[in-house]
Parts: structure tokens; C-alpha cells; sequence
């Protein structure tokens, strides 16, 4: 069979996966092409808008690289398998595009919020789902303003947790929010889509970057400021990890030390066993206490040893640890090799990261080439939606669908969270033997709530919408209780350690003879193969190993972790795969096994330091908060600044030369700023003048007024928000980001929920995250338990409401 494009189609995948969609993408950048790229990769047509000038991702190199005639390899990436059209979307729709939308089952937009009336297109093609992704969405009181991945950072809480003590707060490297942005927008607009091909009703999402910043880089801190009453927030807040990244005799390796146990092993490692018989380093409390003396112990052992030394031991002992890779370490990583991440892009310039999943072991197929501007102008088929009669009762989109949610901490739970706002009805697993690990993080409060495992911040927040169960699945009565789960079930996901299901006896070829229609989701830091198989791994394991640390931290410092967002990343790819299988399995009425590894999703979205080595033999380094593509671009203190008290910061990024001549009649045209260039390189080469006269300058000037003033000219400023004081921000208040939930042990809390709106659905949280066993005898009771058989379970700590040995 051919493609659309008239070129042959990869048919070494038997899976039909997305190939009924068309797709009609009119986005420029990373956030609205990497939604497309998912789609493409699944299988779908994606038909690319682009104006006379095309997307100006084609002419970007991080490195500055002549590209001649050629296309930049981002974009080539972000792009390749999609056709390129010339077209843009108005309010008056020539024929060929009529027709594009007449035949489109979705619609990838980034126009501003004015561009075009959203509502009568929606009015025109009934059965289109159009996702429009915007900085800050379609609504709210900053509908509209100018932003960059830099500022939303700032806006989202995301700078504003993330500094050295005393330090200036510093990005996250490499765009984030456009890639998180992708995969979040990508799940809401697959699971519309196909409750729209069975139902006949489309749907407007209104995206906000925004908020997924303030979702992903976050870990939750405005609902612990919640638990503890919301007290002032005074000065920046500390939030720092030790041990962490260290340096070694060859380079740095990152450790994450998140269990008792996993410090103990720890400080083992480092041949201090002292430590371990006084406690006095035993809480990060402790050693952020005496941070200089503890820092100084760690690295007494790691610069005398080699990285691959370190690893060995840690991972000998179990402790979480992985070499901090850049675009040209991460390529000899055995593990990446074992699995063959990395492949040569289609035209044979340089290499660029796999799908991030498999489903029934078999990644999706090598994509297509990126399409040359207006490639494919004239030469679209027609294609004809087949009429569906929409009933006059709308539900959400997965309604129907039961989800068997056997994961743990972030990444997995943040998976289903996702499908069970979006109508899944989810059943969260574990037990009083092995709690949810986020629930550890609840020990915080132990001093304030005897029931302290009922107080974790991260696992309320990323639960809402389930109902809790634990059963022990040790003993055969609880695998008994299991297996029935499994059998009335259409998606079991799991995130243990390969071997814990195995050794429980829950294989994939197991799951099929209960349940041939359900769907196995598995969820490994690393892949059910290659030499890591086994180790364990936590989202600051992803970020070292992928290279997100190396592009984060000052230039004068060494690399930090982000804090975060390689767990809701590594979750929602999950959940876009779970989607993916679950449209399969529509049409062959078969269940499927689907493997997600937790670093793969971190190495799509890094896959620009990669790209660039390959091709250019440049190796990205972190820039703290400047950026090639802005300039100048940092966070400046301005009138009334106390850090200690009140910190009052302004982040600022100039990205054009329309920028940087309304920002120099802004400033009042100094003389020092008509001796730079307007063009980007004479602004980056003066960068270190610009900022001593912005650092001046700012410190006498009143914050929010140059906001107001700098957007205005359409300059990309933003305050550096506290992430504790998120649910009071204006923006989010307006869109209904948070919303409150009544939980048993910490009281009514403003809760996140998605990072988009559908016209369709007022609010996505309907439940509180389910205290510890909480709906027992309410599911065992669905499964014909007799009120004294559940009694029995309980008196044998099959199940519990409280954690086993307190």
C-alpha cells in the first residue's frame, strides 16, 4: 500500500496505529510540531501550513551552522514523515483549505488567541477537533501576551524554585515546556479524536504552556504550602537535592537518595559507615543544614573515583545513579545501544532519537523524510469524514474505559491521572507491605499528622480521580483478587522494576490468557532489555542521563537536575502510547503490549543536543539563563529586592531585532545601547555589558510596572513567580488550573488538574486521590466478595487501610 504522499509506506509494522488521521498542523516552533510528530510517528497523514516564509524552526542551528539549502536538523526532526502545504488559517478559508479541513479529523494550531474565530470553524466542521496551543491559552487576563519557554518558565514557578543558596534562580535547559507542551496537547487531542469518530462531536482544547510549565517543574509546591497552612513566602525557596550531581575524576555523575534505605546504602558507598551509625546526615534537612561540610564529604570519595566506577558500586547497591550525559557522551551509553535509541535520519545527516515506545515489541516505523517548504502544494487527495450522527448526551472522551493502575511515585501515576480526567474510571494498586513511593514524601508532616502517609503532596496531587485499593500480591489470595481486576479491565499499567511483575507472575503472556482485550502497559526507568534492565531510575536519573542536567545551571557553576518534569514527561508519552494501542485495538478487538522506558521519553525531548553533534560537531552547553536565540535574556533584581524577604526578580528576553529597538526606546535610548547592533550576534557578543547596565537599571525601577510596560511593546517579560503561590496566580486562577477537593487528612486543598480546557467540560476533578485502601470493600464487593470474606482479608493483611509495621 502507498502513503498519501504518493511514496511507500514502511510496512514492516503490522500495526495500523494512526493511520486513518489526517492531521492538519499550522504550528510553527516545538510544542505544536512535536503533538504532529507524535501523531506522524503513530501512523497519522500530518499535513503541514506553512506561510510564504515558511516555519522559521527550518533556518535554526543552536550552533549558528550555514545550512545553505537545507533545513535545519530540529526541525527536520520535528517534522520528518509530515507534507508541507502552502496555506494559512483565516477567517475567509480558500477552496484547497476548505477542503484540507472538510477531510481533517484534527486540527494543530498556534495562532494567537485573535487570529482567527476558533468558534465558527468549530461551527463549520462539527466533527473537528482543533487543539490550539498558546503560551498562556485562549482565556484569562495574559490571553495573549508575548512569551518564550524562557518567560513561561518564570511565570510558571519554575525559576523560581531552582537557585543556588544566595545564588541568582536559573532555566531549565532545553525548551521545556515546548516539548512537555507536545505530549500533553498530543494525549488531549488523540482521546477527543476518537471519541469523535465514534461519537460525531468535535472539540476545541485550549492549551496553555503556562500551565504545563507550572505542572511539570514544580513537584507540587503550592499544595505542600497548602498542607502547612499557606504562612508567608518568604525569600526563595530552598530546594536543593544532596548527594546529587558530583564531580568525579573523569566528569560528574547524579545520584538520587530518595528512601532511607537508598541514603544508608549511600554513605556505605562513600566508605563513611560512621554516618550511618550517628544519623546526623540522614535527612536532607540535616545536610542542607551543613551543606559546605557534607558536599566536602561526598566529594572526598567521588573525585577520587572515575564515573564508571561509581556507577558499578551504586548500582551494586541499588542506589539510583547515572553518568550527567551531553549530545556526545549520551551516544556510548551502553544501554541506548543495546536498544538502538539512536538512528540515522532519513536523509543520512546525523542521528536523532527512536519513538519512545513499543507496541508489541516493535517500535513505530523509521519516519519518512521532513517535506521541503510547500513540498506537497496542489497535490493533496481529497478525503471525505464519514458522517456521523452526534447524540445530544456528550461525555468525556475515555468514558467507559477501566484502567487497573498499578504504578507508583510520579511518572506512572501522572499517566492515568491524565486518562482519568480525560473519563477512565482508574483503580490505583498497592499495598500495606509496599505503599505508593510518593506517599513516603508525606513524612514531612509526620511531626503535624500521626497518619503521615495520607499527607504527601505529590501523591494527592497526582492521584485525583482514582479509587484506591491494596491487596498484596505475595500471597495467592491477593493475586487471586488481581487477576479478577485484570479480567474485567482494558488497560493494566505497571512501573516496577522489570522483574517485580515478572517475579509475581504477571508477564504479558499471562495478562492475555486473563484478559486477550486488555491492554499491558509497562513502564521501566530503563527497558524490559539491555544491560540496565534492572536498575532503578527516578526523574533526576532521566534528566542526568539524557542531558537535560548538562544544559541546566549557571556557566560558572556545574550541571543540575531540573526538579521534575522527566516524570509527568516519561507519564504522558505513556499515556499517548496507551491511546495509540487502545485505537488498535478498536479495530483488530485485540489486546496489545505496550513498553514505554521512562529515559526514552527523556531522550525524544533532548534530542537537539544529539542533532547538533551529529551533524555540526557542536556540543551544546549550559548557558544559566541566556539562550542562542535571544539575547539579551536573563533575570535581573529590581526596585525592593530582598532575597531573604522579598525577592523581586524580572525576567526578560529580547529574541528579535523589532524586540531590541522597541526595548532600547523603552530604556529611553542610552547611549550604551546604540553603540550594539540590533542584529542577534553583535547582542550576544555585548551580553555581559547589556546585563551590568540591565542590572543597574532594573534596581531602580518597580517590577511590575516594566512588566506591564514590556509587554505592552511586545517584549517577553515575566515576574519569577514563588511556585508555593500558584494557586493565587491571576492566569491560573481565571482558567481554573486548580480547583479544590475535600480530602480526609489534609483538609480542602487546591488541587492541579489539566493544562488545557475542552469547550465540552466545566472540570476535570471530580474525586480526591483515595486515602490507603480506602475503596476496599467497595471494589472487592463489584468482584462478589462477601462482607466477612473482605473481614478475612483484612484480619490477613491481604488488605489494609495502614501501612504494614506502624
Amino acid at each position: 500500500m502507498g502513503s498519501a504522499s504518493g511514496e511507500p509506506r514502511d510496512e514492516r509494522n503490522n500495526l495500523k496505529g494512526l493511520r486513518d488521521l489526517r492531521v492538519i498542523e499550522s504550528a510553527t516552533g516545538i510544542a505544536g510540531p512535536y503533538a504532529g510528530k507524535l501523531f506522524a510517528d503513530a501512523g497519522a497523514d500530518v499535513i503541514k501550513l506553512e506561510g510564504r516564509d515558511g516555519d522559521p524552526l527550518r533556518r535554526r542551528t543552536a550552533s549558528g551552522s550555514q545550512l545553505n539549502d537545507s533545513d535545519g536538523g530540529l526541525f527536520r526532526y520535528l517534522n520528518a514523515s509530515k507534507r508541507s502545504v502552502l496555506d494559512q488559517i483565516t477567517d475567509t478559508l480558500d477552496d484547497s483549505l476548505e477542503s484540507l479541513l472538510s477531510g481533517a479529523d484534527l486540527l494543530i494550531e498556534d495562532e494567537n488567541p485573535e487570529a482567527f474565530d476558533r468558534a465558527e470553524l468549530r461551527r463549520r466542521f462539527p466533527q473537528l477537533v482543533i487543539l490550539s496551543v498558546t503560551p498562556f491559552g485562549l482565556t484569562g487576563p495574559m490571553s495573549g501576551r508575548p512569551a518564550n519557554d524562557f518567560t513561561l518558565q518564570a511565570e510558571g514557578g519554575s525559576v523560581g524554585a531552582r537557585a543556588q543558596p544566595g545564588g541568582v534562580p536559573y532555566q531549565a535547559g532545553g525548551e521545556i515546556s515546548g516539548w512537555a507542551g507536545g505530549c500533553f496537547g498530543a494525549v488531549a487531542a488523540l482521546a477527543a479524536v476518537r471519541y469523535a469518530r465514534q461519537s460525531g462531536h468535535g472539540e476545541q482544547i485550549d492549551f496553555s504552556l503556562h500551565a504545563t510549565t507550572a505542572l511539570i517543574t514544580n513537584c507540587y509546591l503550592d499544595m505542600m504550602w497548602g498542607i502547612l497552612g499557606r504562612p508567608p513566602a518568604l525569600g526563595m525557596l530552598p530546594n536543593t537535592e544532596s548527594p546529587s550531581i558530583e564531580p568525579t575524576r573523569d566528569g560528574f555523575i547524579g545520584f538520587t537518595t530518595y528512601s532511607a534505605q537508598q541514603m544508608s546504602d549511600f554513605l556505605l558507598m562513600i566508605n563513611r559507615p560512621d554516618l550511618r551509625e550517628s544519623g546526623e546526615f540522614d535527612a536532607i534537612v540535616q545536610r542542607i543544614a551543613r551543606l559546605p561540610e557534607w558536599q566536602a564529604i561526598v566529594n572526598a570519595y567521588t573525585l577520587e573515583h572515575e564515573t564508571q566506577e561509581i556507577i558499578e558500586l551504586a548500582q551494586m547497591l541499588r542506589v539510583p545513579v547515572a553518568p550527567v550525559c551531553n549530545g556526545q557522551t549520551v551516544l556510548e551509553q551502553a544501554q541506548l545501544q543495546a536498544r538502538d535509541v539512536y538512528h540515522t535520519d532519513p536523509e543520512g545527516d546525523f542521528k536523532q532519537p527512536a519513538a519512545p515506545y513499543r507496541i508489541d515489541g516493535e517500535r513505530p516505523p523509521p519516519p519518512r523524510p521532513a517535506p521541503r517548504h510547500g513540498e506537497h502544494h496542489g497535490q493533496i487527495e481529497p478525503r471525505s469524514l464519514k458522517s456521523i450522527p452526534s447524540g445530544e448526551t456528550r461525555q468525556l472522551p475515555l468514558s467507559g474505559i477501566k484502567i487497573l493502575d498499578a504504578t507508583n511515585w510520579w511518572a506512572g501515576p501522572i499517566a492515568t491521572q491524565m486518562l482519568g480526567m480525560l473519563g477512565a474510571e482508574v483503580i490505583h494498586v498497592e499495598s500495606i507491605q509496599r505503599i505508593d513511593g510518593s506517599r513516603s514524601v508525606g513524612g514531612t508532616f509526620a511531626n503535624q499528622n500521626p497518619d503521615w502517609w495520607e499527607c504527601s503532596f505529590i501523591y494527592a496531587s497526582a492521584n485525583s480521580n482514582k479509587r484506591g485499593l491494596t491487596v498484596d500480591l505475595g500471597d495467592p489470595q491477593g493475586k487471586k483478587i488481581f487477576k479478577n481486576l485484570i479480567s474485567q479491565s482494558d488497560i493494566v499499567v505497571e512501573n516496577f522494576s522489570p522483574r517485580v511483575m515478572d517475579e509475581f507472575g504477571f508477564e504479558w503472556e499471562s495478562i492475555q490468557a486473563m484478559n486477550p482485550k486488555a491492554l499491558y502497559v509497562r513502564m521501566p526507568a530503563f527497558g524490559l532489555e539491555g544491560p540496565w534492565r534492572e536498575h532503578v531510575g527516578f526523574a533526576a536519573t532521566m534528566e542526568q542521563m539524557s542531558g537535560l542536567s548538562w544544559l541546566t545551571g549557571h556557566v560558572e557553576d556545574q550541571p543540575r537536575i531540573q526538579r521534575g518534569p522527566c516524570d509527568p514527561i516519561a507519564g504522558v508519552h505513556a499515556a499517548f502510547a496507551m491511546l495509540v494501542a487502545l485505537t488498535e485495538r478498536d479495530q483488530d478487538q485485540r489486546g496489545h503490549f505496550v513498553e514505554c522506558a521512562m529515559l526514552e521519553a527523556a531522550i525524544s525531548v533532548t534530542a537537539e543536543q544529539v542533532i547538533e553533534f551529529t551533524r555540526h560537531g557542536h556540543l551544546m552547553e549550559r548557558m544559566g539563563n541566556r539562550s542562542e536565540h535571544a539575547a539579551p535574556q536573563g533575570i535581573y533584581p529590581c526596585q525592593g529586592h530582598a532575597p531573604a524577604t522579598t525577592p523581586r526578580w524580572i525576567a526578560l528576553s529580547v529574541e528579535s531585532e523589532t524586540h531590541w529597538r522597541s526595548f532600547k526606546e523603552w530604556l529611553g535610548s542610552p547611549k550604551w545601547a546604540q553603540s550594539i547592533g540590533d542584529d542577534l550576534e553583535s547582542r550576544k557578543l555585548r551580553q555581559d555589558d547589556i546585563d551590568a547596565e540591565l542590572r543597574q537599571a532594573f534596581s531602580h525601577l518597580d517590577r511590575d510596572a516594566c512588566i506591564e510596560q514590556l509587554v505592552a511593546a511586545g517584549i517577553p517579560a515575566a515576574e519569577v513567580v514563588d511556585p508555593r503561590t500558584l494557586s493565587s496566580h491571576p492566569q491560573l486562577e481565571a482558567r481554573r488550573f486548580l480547583e479544590e477537593l475535600d480530602h480526609p487528612f489534609i483538609g480542602r486543598q487546591s488541587t492541579f488538574g489539566a493544562p488545557f480546557r475542552f469547550e465540552s467540560v466545566s472540570s476535570w476533578l471530580r474525586t480526591p486521590a483515595p486515602t490507603l485502601g480506602q475503596h476496599n470493600r467497595e471494589i472487592l464487593s463489584e468482584l462478589g466478595y462477601a462482607p466477612e470474606e473482605i473481614d478475612r482479608l483484612a484480619a490477613e493483611g491481604i488488605i489494609g487501610e495502614r501501612p504494614e509495621g506502624l
